[in-house]
């Protein structure tokens, strides 16, 4: 298995919102501890590394994050994930994404798809209007309340 820093903020964010205190992972390759208390703290070893600890603030550090988006205009709408999961620009990957900036869009069109526990979410747009930024990557993992789109209403 590999360690794929992605899963692991996924993982983090999901185990966030749950009661869990403690999570082990193990495999051939690596093995992760979370202990959840007053402050997050992970461990992290693998076959031809030390144990590595750290708390949470260290951990969102190691985790890269993607460039803060860009300040939004204040008549544009944006359209927030309203899950943990993982963002789809298309219906499948051979598949043209639903819509692409400067795209109209429909009240009620599908505009992505969140994937949460293997079940496939489709996103519809809330105001007609033109989509004005996509500020997730396809396949990148996202998290609740994220602003995920920018929709500039029609008049």
């Amino acid at each position: 298995m590999e360690f794929d820093l992605n899963q692991l903020r996924e993982l983090l964010a999901i185990l966030n919102q749950t009661d869990i205190d403690e999570l082990s992972l193990k495999s051939n390759d690596f093995e992760l501890t979370i202990h959840k208390a007053n402050q997050t703290t992970a461990t992290v070893s693998s076959a031809t590394a030390q144990p590595m600890v750290m708390d949470a603030a260290a951990l969102e550090a190691a985790v890269p994050d993607s460039s803060p988006p860009s300040a939004p205009d204040k008549k544009w709408v944006d359209v927030i994930s309203p899950m943990v999961g993982t963002f789809y620009r298309s219906p499948a990957p051979d598949e043209p994404p639903f819509v692409e900036v400067g795209d109209a869009a429909r009240r009620g069109q599908t505009i992505c798809i969140i994937e949460a526990m293997k079940l496939m979410n489709e996103l519809e747009a809330e105001v007609n209007g033109e989509i004005v930024e996509i500020l997730v990557e396809n396949g990148e993992p996202i998290e609740f309340g994220q602003t995920l789109m920018r929709i500039n209403p029609s008049s």
